[in-house]
């Protein structure tokens, strides 16, 4: 009976001790199967929270929800130009060699600024014929005035004084005729009795091209500098016939730039075409767009969104970067923090051209996440990932 019970004994020993050893491995192997820290703090399930050190990696901007005219519109297609009513194409008067270059590209100049010195053998001579010129007046007058003082005292008759005031008449015109050459080959500066002449800028600008080389000879007929004011650019687009009769002048158009993403810019219709082009069956419509920043420039392509007809109708929108879609759902992201967003379910509407329209979930003056907000998606479904992990 004795060795009946030790034996059980020892099997209960046995049997304890095993199971401690495996709980033991099990703790052990949960630890070595850890998961790694996230880049996302456990929150309420609609505010996303995203670690500082995370957070300096995300380029992060937004933007007011506002309420746009509605209605029917429609996407055109185009390039953006400089103000033709601010642009200047600037080259020599004449063939003349560029001595000096005063201008660089992209640089901001003030109108009458020199932008090149340049060198002429014509406008040498011009110079030298005004300066014989006008020692012959000089002489015509100094000879009118002696011959009337001398008619004045009977000493020379009457026609030698008729013939000194022809004389002075033709050496006036001369000196005329030679200054109005000077003005036209662009050096109207008497002063200077060189062969040199300064290439000046008609308007203020910025130079957004320069093909002269020092050196080089400049023909008339060549540009050398390209000044526009860029404050102000234009928006050539192309509608067709059936939209371009609903297209009015002053209409508001939203903008989007394939270089830009995210961003809205607003412009005018200021120019309507009169006439429809044969092989595309379109008209030109100019959209005039505003440059305060600097961030645009010639030679982009954009899409315009244009109203047709009356705009009477008001809707809430965002721009698209700004609208996700998480599972099911559309969403935008509020910042409630520093570091903390709001998931906001939202419903969708229609496209408005960089913009989309929202029929539920927002109200205007509210700021959402444009720029980041596919980064805060990806985050957002990490977290949902691993909450759903956890449940099972």
């Amino acid at each position: 009976m004795k060795k009946l019970l030790s034996i059980c004994l020892l099997a209960l020993l046995a049997l304890s001790s095993c199971n401690k050893s495996k709980e033991e491995k099990q703790k052990a192997g949960n630890e070595v199967q850890a998961v790694p820290a996230s880049t996302v703090e456990k929150t309420p399930e609609n505010i996303l929270r995203i670690k500082p050190e995370m957070l300096r990696d995300l380029r992060i901007t937004t933007a007011v929800v506002e309420v746009r005219r509605g209605g029917e519109g429609v996407h055109l297609l185009g390039e953006l130009r400089v103000n033709e009513n601010a642009y200047a194409e600037i080259g020599a008067p004449i063939a003349a060699r560029i001595v000096n270059i005063l201008a660089a590209p992209a640089q901001a100049i003030r109108k009458g600024q020199e932008l090149a010195v340049l060198q002429s053998t014509e406008l040498g001579k011009t110079r030298a014929e005004l300066i014989t010129a006008q020692a012959k007046l000089d002489l015509a007058q100094k000879t009118l005035e002696r011959k009337r003082s001398l008619a004045a005292e009977k000493i020379v008759p009457a026609r030698d004084v008729q013939e000194a005031e022809a004389n002075f008449a033709t050496a006036e015109a001369d000196v005329r005729a030679v200054r109005t050459t000077l003005q036209a080959l662009g050096a109207g500066d008497e002063s200077s009795d060189t062969s040199q002449f300064v290439l000046r800028s008609p308007i203020s600008g910025i130079v957004i091209e320069r093909t002269a080389m020092q050196g080089q000879m400049a023909d008339p007929m060549r540009t050398l500098f390209r000044v526009a004011d860029m404050s102000r650019l234009w928006l050539n687009v192309h509608a067709f016939e059936r939209d371009a009769v609903r297209v009015k002048v002053g209409s508001a158009a939203r903008i989007t730039f394939a270089a830009l993403p995210g961003q809205t810019f607003g412009g005018n219709v200021t120019l309507v075409g009169k006439q429809v082009d044969a092989d595309s069956r379109t008209v030109a419509v100019r959209i005039e767009v505003e440059n305060a920043q600097q961030l645009l420039r010639p030679g982009m392509s954009a899409t315009a969104f244009v109203p047709l007809g009356k705009e009477t109708e008001r809707v809430i929108a965002v721009p698209t970067a700004a609208l996700q879609r998480l599972e099911a759902n559309w969403i935008v992201f509020l910042p409630t923090g520093k570091d903390s967003f709001e998931i906001r379910i939202v419903g969708r509407g229609r496209d408005l051209g960089g913009e989309i329209e929202i029929v539920s979930g927002l109200k205007p003056g509210e700021k959402v996440v444009v720029e980041g907000a596919f980064l805060l998606k990806a985050e957002a479904e990490k977290l949902k990932g691993e909450g759903k992990e956890h449940e099972h």
